[in-house]
C-alpha cells in the first residue's frame, strides 16, 4: 500500500485545492478496515444502515466503525448510535455544522484503517461486501480502489434501478478513466478506497457539494487502477422527495456537475481531456433535459425552465438542441401515461 511520492503537476494543483489527508500517527496495530458513517439529523434509515454493517462486521482490531455526526440539531445521534451499536460503534460529533463535503473529508481524516469505506447513513451493505472487496485488494495489491455493482432502492428497500454491468467478471477495469469521466457510475456505498490513495490525492474538493464523490472517483481513476466486483453487494437509497427538491428547482445540482467537469479537466489524460470533457458536458445536458421533461409532466413549469437553462449552459450542441425540441412532446406522453395509470387504479 505504497504512496506515489512524485505527483504529476496536474494532481499537485488539484491536491493544493483540497484538504490534506495526513498519515495515521499511530502506525502500530492499525485496523485493516475503517467504515465511516457520515450523518446529519437522520434516524429513519440509520438503524437499517448500521445493522446491515454489524451483521458482517469484523473484529474491532480489524475494523474501525465510526459515525461522524455533522452537529445534528433535531435528535440525539449519539444516543441512537449507542443503542444500536452496543459499544461496537464509536461516535464523533462535529462542534458545528461544517457542511456535507467537509464532513465527508472528516470521515477520511478520522479513519485509521488501510481500507476506507464511507457508508452514508441511509445506504445498505449486503452480506459478503467486505469479504469480496477485501479479496480484491489481496488479489491485486496495485489497485487504488475497488467497487461493486449496486442497486438503487426506494424508501421501502425495494429495488428501483440496477445499473448495467461494467464487465462480467471481477477484475481491474481497462480504460476506466474514459468511462467514469463522462458521468457518475459509482454510488458511495459501493466504493472502497485505500487510505494511502487519499493521502496522496487529498480529500473531497471543497467547491463541490452534490458531485464531490464523482469528482473524487475521477481523480482516483486518473492515477490508479480500479477493481470491479460484478455482484450486487450494496444498496443506494433514492428518496422520492429528491425529484422536487430545492436543489433541482434551483438548478444547483447541474451547476455543481459543470464545476466537477471543469475541475477534472486538469488531470484527465491530456490527449483526451477536451474530448472527454465535452462529451461529459453533453451527457450532463441530456440528463438535465430529462429532469426538465419530468418537471413539465408534473406541471412544474418553473423547474422546467430552470433545468432547460442549465442544460444549455452545459452544452448547446446540435444534439442537445434537437433533444430540447422533444421535451414538451415526451412530457405530454409521460403525463398521459400517468393519467391512464391513475384511471386504471
Amino acid at each position: 500500500m505504497n504512496r506515489i511520492d512524485i505527483l504529476p503537476n496536474s494532481l499537485e494543483s488539484i491536491k493544493s485545492q483540497c484538504p490534506a489527508i495526513e498519515l495515521v500517527k499511530e502506525q502500530k496495530d492499525r485496523p485493516l478496515w475503517s467504515v465511516m458513517i457520515p450523518t446529519y439529523n437522520r434516524t429513519k434509515y440509520l438503524e437499517r444502515t448500521l445493522k446491515s454493517l454489524l451483521n458482517q462486521a469484523l473484529a474491532p482490531e480489524v475494523m474501525q466503525i465510526e459515525v461522524v455526526d455533522n452537529c445534528s440539531t433535531e435528535v440525539d445521534m449519539e444516543a441512537v448510535v449507542k443503542d444500536i451499536g452496543q459499544g461496537r460503534i464509536s461516535f464523533y460529533r462535529q462542534p458545528y455544522n461544517v457542511g456535507l463535503t467537509a464532513n465527508l473529508t472528516a470521515c477520511i481524516q478520522r479513519s485509521r484503517g488501510y481500507l476506507v469505506h464511507i457508508l452514508h447513513d441511509d445506504d445498505v451493505v449486503l452480506p459478503g461486501f467486505y469479504q469480496h472487496l477485501q479479496e480484491a485488494f489481496e488479489k491485486e495489491p496495485t489497485i487504488g480502489a475497488a467497487f461493486c455493482r449496486y442497486a438503487n432502492i426506494d424508501e421501502n428497500d425495494r429495488p428501483v434501478y440496477i445499473p448495467k454491468l461494467e464487465q462480467s467478471t471481477a477484475g481491474i477495469i481497462a480504460n476506466w478513466i474514459e468511462r467514469i469521466a463522462l458521468e457518475p457510475l459509482i454510488q458511495p456505498p459501493a466504493l472502497v478506497v485505500k487510505r494511502s490513495v487519499y493521502e496522496n490525492i487529498g480529500g473531497f474538493h471543497p467547491e463541490l457539494r452534490y458531485t464531490c464523490d464523482w469528482e473524487m472517483c475521477k481523480r482516483i481513476a486518473a492515477h490508479y487502477s480500479v477493481w470491479y466486483e460484478p455482484q450486487i453487494l450494496a444498496y443506494y437509497r433514492i428518496h422520492s422527495a429528491s425529484a422536487t427538491s430545492d436543489v433541482i428547482k434551483s438548478g444547483a445540482n447541474v451547476a455543481d456537475r459543470r464545476k466537477a467537469i471543469e475541475i477534472s479537466h486538469a488531470y484527465l489524460p491530456s490527449p483526451l481531456a477536451d474530448q472527454l470533457s465535452h462529451k461529459a458536458e453533453e451527457l450532463s445536458a441530456i440528463n438535465t433535459l430529462g429532469a426538465a421533461r419530468r418537471a413539465l409532466s408534473r406541471g412544474d413549469t418553473a423547474t422546467t425552465i430552470v433545468q432547460i437553462k442549465e442544460a444549455l449552459k452545459c452544452s448547446s450542441s446540435p444534439k442537445i438542441v434537437a433533444a430540447l425540441t422533444l421535451v414538451p412532446i415526451l412530457a405530454g406522453i409521460e403525463r398521459m401515461k400517468q393519467y391512464s395509470y391513475k384511471r386504471a387504479y
